[in-house]
């Protein structure tokens, strides 16, 4: 259970977020990405091994290799019969690391509560980060859209109270879908569907829970537990529980210092005037040097990208003289790395902007400098105390009630996590 700051119960909000066809769209953008001009999301294509020998099998495809009955798991040589066409493309892991790498960035972006499931998904927590006024579902569009826009790949979303019931809802239509499975849409969403469907159910129990007469989920909640125990023991309790929609997992967080921190918006329309560009940069900035403090670590490198309305990306990065916390030292380095970006491109429309922080040290171990000791009553001091007080009002208040970013209103597109 989870209570607010007033000691208010709060139900979960759960997030799953899988990828759609993962391996696929991967390897498709990675492609994209490196000047291929054929999408083979749009083609019949399909992931897999070797086709020599008979030994590759299928272990991706795209939608029309799947309307030619190419299926998952069958050797390369069927495929091809199925569809002479096929165009086969090899696996790639280590794109398929850095995609799912990439995409928990952008889910740190709004939550600290990540649970990666497997390499395409996660669970997310976001109970306590929901600012006043939103819903869930709009968060969902958002993170939607954001991976969409930022990484050009579709994601299916569920959205629960618990683990489970987010995971069984991510898996209805896809793709690129956002479907809720609250305990009042149990019945009507989920109790139809096949005992086959459900969450850990695997092959073999089916035949013995159909030779109890048991078909569909509905089938499973209304069946006696304690028969469903005594036929199968522990697991006849869980999947009992899970077809009731009964679920007290919460979502576990890897615990550690994080290897870097970073924030990234797609703009609401492409933007060339440089002061406005600079304006969302020091909001950037703001927000990732304002978490750097919340988790007491300095940074030493600083990474500005952007991205142009012709969808190409550019990215530079610097080492920092000393590792810093300072949103205005670190935004007097990303200023100078986003206009060597901005002179760079040929195309001054920017869609996409981001800033990220690595190398990170803890506060705590961090000894003070020969720079730093130089600096008593200086500058820095200044900073500090600046940075001390706008943290201290944000902590109170809220995150947006204070900000460096004067002239545009910039945190309505901006998504803050406090």
């Amino acid at each position: 259970m989870f209570y607010n700051k007033n000691g208010d119960f709060m139900e979960r909000l759960i997030l799953h977020i899988d990828v759609n066809n993962a391996f696929l769209s991967w390897t498709a953008v990675d492609r994209l990405k490196r000047g291929e001009s054929i999408d083979i999301r749009t083609i019949p294509a399909v992931i897999g091994g070797e086709e020599n020998e008979r030994k590759g099998i299928v272990l991706a495809k795209s939608q029309l290799a799947k309307q030619f009955g190419i299926k998952t798991g069958e050797p390369l040589y069927f495929a091809r019969k199925k569809c002479p066409q096929i165009q086969v493309f090899p696996s790639n892991f280590s794109v398929y690391q850095e995609y799912s790498r990439a995409m928990i960035e952008i889910f740190k972006q709004y939550t600290d509560k990540i649970q990666q499931f497997s390499i395409d998904e996660c669970f997310l927590d976001l109970t306590q980060f929901m600012l006043e006024g939103e819903t869930i579902e709009n968060k969902a569009m958002q993170i939607s859209k954001n991976i969409k826009e930022t990484l050009g790949f579709t994601v299916n979303i569920g959205i629960a109270h618990n683990k489970v019931l987010a995971k069984m809802a991510s898996d209805f239509e896809k793709p690129d879908k956002i479907h809720t499975l609250y305990e009042n849409e149990i019945s009507t969403k989920m109790w139809p569907l096949p005992v086959s469907e459900l969450f850990m159910v695997g092959k073999r129990s089916i035949p013995k829970l159909e030779k109890m007469g048991i078909k569909t989920i509905g089938d499973l909640a209304r069946t006696d537990e304690k028969v469903l125990i005594r036929k199968f023991g522990k697991f006849g309790k869980m999947i009992w529980e899970y077809a009731n929609g009964i679920d007290t997992e919460t979502v576990e967080v890897e615990r550690g210092k994080p290897k870097g921190i970073g924030n990234s918006v797609t703009l609401p329309h492409d933007e060339a005037n440089i002061e406005k560009l600079e304006e969302v940069l020091l909001a950037l900035v703001e927000q990732v040097s304002y978490r750097l403090r919340r988790q007491q670590v300095l940074a030493n490198v600083v990474n500005v990208q952007i991205k142009t309305s012709e969808f190409k990306v550019f990215s530079h990065q610097r080492k920092l003289s000393e590792p810093t916390d300072s949103t205005k030292y670190i935004y007097k380095e990303a200023k100078k790395l986003f206009a060597e970006l901005y002179n760079l491109s040929s195309n001054k429309q920017i869609r996409l902007l981001g800033v990220r922080v690595d190398n990170l040290v803890e506060t705590e171990e961090m000894q003070l400098s020969i720079f730093k000791l130089q600096q008593t009553n200086s500058e820095t001091d200044k900073q500090e105390k600046i940075d001390d007080v706008i943290d201290t009002l944000k902590n109170k208040y809220g995150y947006n009630t204070i900000t460096r970013a004067g002239k545009m209103n910039v945190e309505k597109f901006i998504r803050i996590k406090e």
